[in-house]
């Protein structure tokens, strides 16, 4: 097992900390101090030190801002760009998946419609088997709990989604705001957003049948924070 593994494994083994960090997850943006200890129930030097385990790790980050009220400014935590792996035994597939997509992206557009094949497939597969696993009757699933098992599966695959269905209108606004392959989007955006795309109605499929998804907004796009997509039933 590597240092940074042992490091990291080591930080989260506290469940103060540990839920620290999913709060900060979830926010999607800037906490203080004064939040963390106030949501958790603690001192703030405590949450002061827990949010500075995290950021050791570099699993957070700070910064300080001028508030506008005078006075010093105020720190705020919100989550790393950084890529959190822990793999027992390491194993670089990121590496290899990289490279796969890559040689893919490289046939032109023969690539592309066998990425968004795969991302579909990936999809699909994805939610038959948190089904399977949960062992969950679709036949009487309402709406509201089709959209919470689509929420954990994308919570399960580290993207931060929020959903929610919007009943007037008959459907599900879904944004997530990480992305599975940030780490590549600057040279191969294009490619890559499709293959999103049709990962999430490989999951929307399996739950809805046939739907439209559309594209709102890309975490490419400057200013965006997420990438938003609307679901409508057929």
């Amino acid at each position: 097992m590597d240092q940074n593994t042992l490091k990291i494994t080591s930080v989260l083994s506290d469940p103060t900390r540990f839920s620290i960090y999913q709060y900060v997850t979830k926010l999607h943006g800037n906490v203080t101090v004064q939040e963390v200890a106030d949501q958790f129930n603690i001192h703030p030097n405590v949450a002061r030190l827990h949010l500075t385990k995290l950021e050791d790790v570099k699993m957070i980050v700070s910064e300080t801002q001028k508030t506008g009220k005078g006075g010093r400014p105020s720190r705020f935590y919100k989550l790393s760009d950084e890529v959190i792996q822990l793999q027992f035994p390491y194993r670089d597939y990121q590496r290899l998946a990289q490279m796969s997509l890559e040689s893919l992206i490289e046939l032109g557009d023969s690539g592309l419609e066998a990425l968004k094949k795969i991302g579909y497939k990936y999809g699909r597969e994805s939610a038959e088997l948190y089904v399977r696993q949960f062992q969950f009757d679709m036949t009487n699933s309402t709406i509201e709990e089709k959209v919470r098992m689509i929420e954990q599966i994308a919570i399960n695959q580290g993207l931060n989604p929020e959903i929610t269905y919007v009943e007037d209108k008959d459907e599900i606004e879904f944004s997530i705001f990480n992305c599975t392959f940030k780490e590549l989007m600057s040279e191969h955006s294009v490619s890559l957003c499709s293959m999103h795309h049709e990962l999430f109605k490989g999951i929307f499929s399996f739950f809805l049948g046939e739907h439209i998804l559309r594209d709102n907004m890309k975490i490419t796009d400057p200013q965006a924070k997420a990438c938003s997509y609307s679901v409508v039933k057929l």
